[in-house]
């Protein structure tokens, strides 16, 4: 698997947030959200599953598994 850490700057940077937004969003720090961006941090599983929801995209899309970023169906 590819360091996934730069498509969570990415996927943010595309929708016109801040890490200050999305910190706020995951109910954490600003300082914790970067050092996921920055790799410093492994994300757990629930916050890569409310960064899919809130990007609309699949947590494989994030993880670097895919390169489809349209979440699949149930």
């Amino acid at each position: 698997m590819e360091n996934y850490y730069p498509r969570l700057k990415d996927l943010r940077e595309d929708n016109d947030l801040t890490q200050k937004q999305v910190a706020e969003y995951l109910y954490m720090k600003q300082p914790q959200y970067s050092r996921y961006e920055r790799g410093l941090r492994d994300v757990p599983t629930d916050v890569l599953i409310a960064l899919a929801k809130l990007y609309k995209t699949s947590v494989d899309y994030i993880l670097g598994l895919t390169n489809d970023p349209t979440p699949k169906n149930k």
